[in-house]
């Protein structure tokens, strides 16, 4: 049930057939929930609104993308993201809140995240917890260029104004753009391990298979959109070492026309951090 004192964050779930999952986490949430429902042709819709939850029922699958529509109907000045099988530890969002009233030039914050009813790590946590990008005295914890969605606090104006998620990258991989461009905009962004997300990966419907293929034509085109040429040259060669990786990178070309005048590299500063997180 929404704890009052969450009342400055709002968590937006973008999900898609997937009413099992919701029935097992909504109740699990301490703030106000907007789920944003990406066609299903389930009862989801009806699983969140009983939940007490406010729905936005969307005409197809936006996938990512969904989360900017909650973002955009959210009144708060923060929102947190999480997907229909994982919610925000009690007090959590209450500190996420106090944390960005103490940073003001932080857009986003990332928790830590624990897998399944043994709670292990999130290895992506692990690695963000290595401070490989160091721990600037202006942010709360150390730097990150990168997060998991579901993990994700993030300022609303400085969300929607670095255009939120990409309607072209769907899902699968679809945070690194987004946290290039806010660094690109001159906001920082921080790991916070004593924010604690749970995640319990749902296995119904997953094609782990098909989500390499999507991951790999992602880093194609986020590096595309904003890294330089060498880098995607690379990321492409490296593309083709794998039979997924193949596929992707097939469809990465077919997106590219559309994306021709959409390449923006990012300023030095920010191209230099992500390529020291390559070394790691």
């Amino acid at each position: 049930m929404p704890d009052e004192a969450d009342a400055d964050v709002t968590i937006v779930v973008a999900t898609r057939d997937r009413a099992p999952e919701l029935r097992r986490s909504l109740d699990r949430h301490t703030a106000p929930v907007i789920v944003v429902d990406n066609a299903s042709t389930d009862d989801t819709p009806a699983v969140a609104e009983a939940a007490g939850a406010t729905v936005l029922r969307q005409p197809r699958n936006l996938g990512a993308a969904a989360r900017n529509a909650g973002a955009r109907h959210a009144a708060t000045r923060y929102v947190a993201f999480a997907d229909d099988d994982s919610w925000w530890a009690p007090g959590s969002l209450r500190r996420a809140a106090r944390i960005l009233d103490a940073h003001p030039r932080t857009a986003l914050l990332a928790a830590r995240v624990l897998v399944g009813e043994e709670e292990r790590l999130e290895p992506v946590s692990e690695q963000m917890g290595r401070a490989p990008l160091g721990r600037p005295d202006a942010l709360p914890g150390p730097a990150v260029l990168g997060f998991l969605a579901c993990s994700a606090v993030v300022r609303r104006d400085a969300f929607l104004d670095a255009g939120g998620f990409s309607d072209i990258l769907h899902f699968g991989g679809e945070e690194e753009l987004l946290a290039l461009d806010l660094a690109a905009a001159g906001w920082g962004l921080a790991y916070v391990p004593e924010l604690v997300v749970h995640h319990h990966p749902s296995t119904v419907g997953r094609d782990p298979a098909a989500r390499r293929r999507r991951q790999a034509r992602n880093r194609l085109l986020t590096a595309w959109l904003r890294r330089p040429l060498p880098v995607v040259a690379r990321t492409a060669a490296s593309a083709l070492t794998s039979r997924d990786g193949r596929a992707g990178l097939a469809a990465a070309a077919r997106a590219l026309p559309a994306l021709a005048r959409a390449r923006r590299p990012v300023p030095p500063t920010v191209e230099a951090a992500r390529a020291r997180l390559s070394e790691y």
